[in-house]
C-alpha cells in the first residue's frame, strides 16, 4: 500500500520515518507520501497495543461512587455506545495511517501510565474489602452484593488461587469451564498479526515485522505475567471470579484506570479496523470476490483505502448487534484460530514443497512447527466451540472451492503445483531401471503428430494403447534457431495442452525445432520421458 498523505498533521512523532508532509499536503509526486513508518510505531506499539485487549473484557461499571448510575445502561444503550466509538475510530483509520500511527502512539503513552499506575497500587495499596457489582436475581430483582478482598502480598491468598475453581459468569450466567476461559484469554495474543498486517506503511517490512513482533510478544508477555502474579498473590477469589473490574477498585487513582482500558479497547479496535481495512483492499484489488468487494477498491489521491475503512466499519457495526462480549469471545476465537492455522499450513506447504524462494530467517522454524500449529488450533478450536469451529472450516472450505471456480491470477503460482512437483521427482528418482522385470512391462508411446487438427481419433487409440504406461505427444518444427529472432516452439505449448485436455487423453507434450523432420524425430526419441520411464515405440 502507497504511504497516504494527510494535511491534518503536518509534524513528525517519534521515530518515523521519512520527510515531514509540506504545507498543501502533498507527499511528492502524484500526490503520495515519501514517509514511512518505524519498526516502532508500526510494529511493536500496534502490536502491544492489540495484545493488550483482554482488558476490554474487564468491565467497567457505570456507577458512581454512590451507586447512582452515571450512563443509562441497557442493550440500546450499549449498542449507540459501542457504534459512537466506533465511528471515532472509523474516522480516525479513515483519515490514513499517518494519524493513526500518532493516535497510536499516544494510546501507548496511556495505556502505559495506566498499567504503571496498577503495578505500583499491588504495593501501595494496604487490604481492604471491597463490594461486589450486584448481580441479578430472581423474577428481576438484584441479589444483596457481597465483599471481595484485597489482602496485599499474602501467601495463603496465592495458595487458594492455585486451583482451577471454575464458576459463573456474573455477566452471562454461563458456567465457565477451562475452553470458555481460553476464549476469553486468547483475545489478548491476537494483535500478533497487527505488525504485518501493516506492511504495506513500514519502511523496512523485512526487518522491521519478525524484530518487532517479537519485542512486541515477550514485552505483552512479561506484563501480563507479573499482573497475574501479583493478581492471585492479592486478591481472594471472590473478588477475582466477581468483579472484573477490580484493578479500579485498587487503584491510588481509580480514574487513571478507566481511561487506560479506555484507551486500550480504543487502540485495539484501531488496529484491529484498520489491519482489517489493508486485507479487505488488497483482496478488492486483486479482485477475488468480484463485486462484492468492489467498494473496498476505492483509495484517495494520497493511496489511503478508504473505501475499504468503511467497508470495514459497516462489518464492525453489524458485529455490536450480538451485546455483551463473552458472547462474542468463542466466536472471534475461533476465526482467530482458523486464521493462524491456514498461516501455519501456508508455511507447512512452502516448507514440504522446498520452494527456493521461501527462506525463513527464524533459527527455530522447521516443519514440526507448522504442524504443531495447525494441530493445536484445530484441537482448541473444537474445544471451544464444537459448532463454530465446523461451522468456520465450512466457510473457509466454501470460498476456497469459490476461488477455485473464479480461478486466482495466474501469477501467484500454485503450491499444490510445487508440492506435486516435489513429490513427483521424489519418486522418479527412486525408479531404477536396473529393477525393470518383464512382467511389469507396460508401454510407453511417443507419438509424432504433424497436423494436431485432424490427429484425434489416433490420439485417442494411443491412449487406449498405453495401459498405464508413459504418453508422449511430439512433434517437431522446422527450423534453425540461429538464424530466428526467438524459439518458435515455446508459445506453441498452451495450444497443445489445450489440445491435451480437449481430446481428454493422458499424455505429456514434447516439441523441438529442427532442419528436418528425421533430425527432429531422433532428438524426441532420445530426450523425451520423464526419469526412468522413457520411449519404448515411437509411432
Amino acid at each position: 500500500m502507497a504511504s497516504e498523505s494527510s494535511p491534518l498533521l503536518a509534524y513528525r512523532l517519534l521515530g518515523e520515518e521519512g520527510v515531514a508532509f509540506p504545507a498543501n499536503g502533498a507527499g511528492g509526486p502524484g500526490g503520495v507520501s515519501a514517509r514511512k513508518l518505524s519498526t516502532f510505531l508500526g510494529v511493536v506499539v500496534p502490536t502491544v497495543l492489540s495484545m493488550f485487549s483482554i482488558v476490554v473484557f474487564l468491565r467497567i461499571d457505570a456507577t458512581g461512587p454512590s451507586g447512582l448510575r452515571v450512563l443509562p445502561q441497557g442493550y440500546g444503550w450499549s449498542l449507540l455506545y459501542g457504534s459512537l466509538l466506533l465511528g471515532l475510530v472509523g474516522g480516525v483509520c479513515t483519515l490514513g495511517a499517518g494519524l493513526y500511527a500518532r493516535a497510536s502512539f499516544l494510546t501507548f503513552l496511556l495505556v502505559s501510565g495506566s498499567l504503571a499506575s496498577v503495578l505500583i497500587s499491588f504495593v501501595a495499596v494496604g487490604p481492604r474489602e471491597i463490594p461486589l457489582p450486584p448481580r441479578p436475581g430472581p423474577n428481576g430483582s438484584s441479589l444483596t452484593p457481597g465483599f471481595g478482598h484485597f489482602t496485599g502480598f499474602n501467601s495463603s491468598t496465592l495458595k487458594d488461587n492455585l486451583g482451577a475453581g471454575y464458576a459463573e459468569d456474573y455477566t452471562t450466567g454461563a458456567m465457565m469451564t477451562f475452553a470458555s476461559v481460553f476464549a476469553v484469554l486468547f483475545n489478548g495474543c491476537t494483535g500478533i498479526m497487527a505488525g504485518a498486517n501493516m506492511s504495506g506503511e513500514l519502511k523496512d517490512p523485512s526487518r522491521a515485522i519478525p524484530l518487532g513482533t517479537i519485542v512486541a510478544v515477550a514485552y505483552t508477555f512479561f506484563i501480563y505475567i507479573l499482573l497475574f502474579f501479583l493478581s492471585s498473590f492479592t486478591c481472594d477469589r471472590t473478588l477475582l471470579q466477581q468483579d472484573y473490574g477490580f484493578f479500579r477498585a485498587i487503584s491510588l487513582w481509580p480514574p487513571l484506570v478507566l481511561i487506560g482500558i479506555y484507551a486500550t479497547s480504543l487502540s485495539a479496535s484501531m488496529s484491529s479496523l484498520i489491519g482489517a481495512s489493508r486485507i479487505l483492499h488488497a483482496l478488492a484489488r486483486d479482485d477475488l470476490f468480484g463485486v462484492i468487494l468492489a467498494p473496498a477498491k476505492v483509495v484517495s489521491q494520497g493511496g489511503n483505502p478508504w473505501g475499504a475503512v468503511l467497508y470495514s466499519w459497516g462489518l464492525v457495526q453489524l458485529v455490536l448487534l450480538a451485546g455483551k462480549l463473552n458472547t462474542l469471545a468463542a466466536v472471534v476465537t475461533v476465526f482467530y484460530l482458523v486464521a493462524y492455522a491456514a498461516v501455519d499450513l501456508s508455511c507447512l506447504s512452502l516448507e514440504w514443497a522446498s520452494a527456493p524462494n521461501f527462506r525463513p530467517t527464524f533459527s527455530l522454524f522447521s516443519w514440526h512447527t507448522c504442524l504443531l500449529g495447525v494441530a493445536s488450533c484445530l484441537l482448541m478450536m473444537f474445544l471451544i466451540s464444537p459448532g463454530a469451529a465446523g461451522g468456520s472450516l465450512l466457510l473457509m472450505g466454501l470460498l476456497s472451492a469459490l476461488l477455485t471456480a473464479r480461478g486466482g491470477p495466474s501469477s501467484w503460482g500454485y503450491v499444490s503445483q510445487a508440492l506435486l512437483f516435489h513429490q513427483v521427482r521424489k519418486y522418479l528418482l527412486r525408479l531404477d531401471v536396473r529393477k525393470d522385470h518383464v512382467k511389469f512391462w507396460r508401454p510407453q508411446l511417443l507419438l509424432l503428430v504433424g497436423n494436431p487438427r485432424g490427429a484425434l481419433p489416433l490420439l485417442r487409440l494411443a491412449n487406449q494403447l498405453k495401459k498405464g504406461g508413459l504418453y508422449v505427444l511430439g512433434h517437431v518444427t522446422l527450423g534453425d534457431l540461429d538464424s530466428l529472432p526467438s524459439d518458435p516452439v515455446q508459445p506453441q505449448y498452451g495450444a497443445w495442452l489445450s489440445l491435451v485436455d480437449r481430446a481428454q487423453v493422458k499424455a505429456f507434450v514434447d516439441l523441438t525445432l529442427s532442419p528436418s523432420v528425421r533430425q527432429g524425430a531422433q532428438h524426441l526419441l532420445r530426450i523425451s520421458g520423464l526419469g526412468e520411464p522413457l520411449p519404448s515405440s515411437e509411432e
